[in-house]
């Protein structure tokens, strides 16, 4: 600043600040070829162009569980910051609500499965819509349905598939007052099969799980394409939601993916004295 903005000498400025004109003039060791980080800062300048919006810890555990890579987190961390790789994530308003129902915990695999709907659109304007449904506990896809239009009689054959696919229904399905969740026809469904929790209506805190894994599906898929037709849409959605069970590193999971951790779990549900209608 004494050199490039008051315009004082290099000699006067090292001196001021008691500063050897030596290690002034030295060139950092990042912006020369002997760089031993070298390699390191390429990989992760082309890791965050192919995910632009994942952090370096996301960095970090492709290069230790994927690569298979030895190396310390606060140095990724370091690389990161110094490459100007970070992301701004902007963190909304946490809003206070108590549920009008009993929160069923999911302490074990296929006890909560939380379902949702997301909205986007094809070059032309027609509308898309996208049903997703995980397990709480794993954290597995467990439904993709992306139609122009999904009806509550569609919903319903997709849920059976669902729990054919997967070895059975949940205890409970946790969900919105949508329309299609409502519908008698659901009711129908889900009479002795499995119980239903309604989140309060505009609450969508409740059902974190699921709204967190529609906040990646939009920024890391949704944001990033442009359809042309359904089908493409239905193809490209259905890979990245097969990369979140197989590829996707949770730090919540022990940096496992949804399917290594599912494959592994032995937790088993604890129930409580609660009425889930």
């Amino acid at each position: 600043m004494l050199v490039t903005t008051m315009g004082m000498s290099k000699r006067l400025a090292c001196k001021a600040v008691g500063l050897a004109r030596s290690t002034y003039s030295r060139t950092p060791i990042a912006q020369t070829p002997t760089d031993p980080d070298a390699e390191l800062r390429a990989w992760l300048r082309t890791y965050a162009t192919k995910h632009p919006v994942h952090g370096f810890r996301r960095a970090w555990a492709a290069l230790r569980y994927d690569e298979h890579r030895e190396v310390n987190k606060k140095k990724v961390h370091r690389l990161w910051k110094e490459e100007g790789l970070q992301v701004r994530i902007n963190h909304p308003r946490k809003r206070a609500g108590q549920s009008s129902v009993p929160f069923v915990d999911a302490d074990a695999p296929k006890v909560v499965w939380a379902m949702d709907f997301q909205f986007d659109s094809t070059v032309d304007g027609k509308a898309i819509k996208i049903a997703s449904m995980i397990d709480e506990h794993t954290r597995l896809s467990v439904l993709n349905i992306v139609e122009r239009s999904i009806t509550s009689d569609r919903l319903v054959v997709e849920l059976g598939k669902a729990f054919a696919l997967w070895g059975g229904p949940p205890q409970v399905l946790r969900m919105d007052n949508g329309p299609e969740f409502i519908s008698h026809a659901l009711q129908q469904f889900c009479d002795t099969k499995v119980g239903i929790s309604y989140i309060p209506p505009g609450t969508p805190w409740n059902n974190g799980h699921i709204e967190s894994f529609n906040n990646r599906l939009r920024k890391e898929c949704l944001n990033r394409n442009h359809w042309t037709n359904l089908l493409e849409a239905r193809v490209v959605i259905e890979d990245f939601k097969d990369d979140h069970n197989h590829r996707h590193r949770h730090s919540s999971l022990g940096y496992m993916t949804p399917a290594e951790y599912a494959a592994q779990c032995t937790h088993t549900h604890h129930p409580v004295e609660c009425e889930i209608d």
